[in-house]
């Protein structure tokens, strides 16, 4: 019990499970015999998420908008590490830094230009969505190959490597396992947005198309309930990145402190 109240402790496994299960299980008893005003009961979300679940689609809902979401995360992952990768070049150097700079661009403009460019409403949500987690991955990603060090890149010339010889290895390959993790934290901003184009394109449906017509017709427990799935599949998709960073590149732990 002692390693659970002592500063930079690392408590065994089976403590902080426990320790987890636990608060978890307060939070749900808490909810469950003194709800807030403000929020639906425990048993009226449930009875929601049932219901939704068996009559108005919530499973296939969810699975449209997972495959928007990895869809769009895919090719905003390649778009940033090429611009990222491209500041090795200066001339490069000003579109990287314009990039970074857009993500304060609001979308509500946008959707407007690229609904008149694009010929249909799900060319109009990737983009938008592309767009948006884009400029964010570059920004994480651009920060990544600033923290290279001088002694890193020193380190690769003393081996006989020429300088894009040495790009490859320290800056590409050596910051792989960095570059995974910015991915896993900018991920959640797809799912942000994803409601936003969604209701704004609603031939496709998906979750946020599910969530606004709950919202729209004041069925708080609706809401709740799926916002709550919402979270948990955030988070299933936040451990699963951090699980493949751990298993492709276990070094990237050697240097947290223990």
């Amino acid at each position: 019990m002692k390693e659970l109240f002592s500063p930079n402790a690392r408590p065994r496994r089976v403590v902080f499970t426990t320790m987890v299960a636990a608060q978890l299980m307060l939070l749900i008893l808490l909810w469950a015999f003194y709800p807030m005003q403000m929020l639906p009961s425990l048993g009226a979300v449930l009875r929601a998420l049932s219901e939704l679940t068996t009559s108005q689609g919530l499973i296939p809902e969810l699975w449209a908008s997972m495959t928007t979401a990895l869809q769009s995360l895919a090719v905003a992952t390649g778009l940033a590490l090429l611009i990222s990768y491209l500041t090795a070049l200066p001339f490069f150097r000003p579109i990287a830094y314009a990039a970074s700079k857009m993500r304060y661009l609001t979308l509500t403009g946008l959707t407007f230009f690229m609904a008149i460019l694009l010929s249909s409403g799900h060319e109009v949500k990737l983009t938008v969505l592309i767009f948006a987690t884009t400029v964010y991955l570059v920004t994480g990603m651009t920060s990544v190959i600033l923290t290279t060090t001088q002694e890193e890149m020193d380190h690769a010339r003393t081996l006989g490597m020429s300088e894009w010889r040495s790009f490859w290895e320290v800056v590409v390959l050596g910051k792989l396992d960095d570059m995974l993790e910015v991915v896993r934290q900018n991920f959640a901003i797809i799912w942000t947005m994803i409601t936003l184009v969604e209701t704004l394109y609603q031939s496709e449906g998906g979750i946020g198309l599910l969530l606004y017509k709950q919202n729209r017709y004041l069925h708080l427990d609706g809401v709740v309930a799926i916002q709550l799935v919402i979270l948990a599949t955030g988070a299933l998709q936040d451990y699963l990145f951090g699980l493949l960073r751990r298993v492709f590149f276990p070094y990237s732990e050697l240097t947290t402190a223990r």
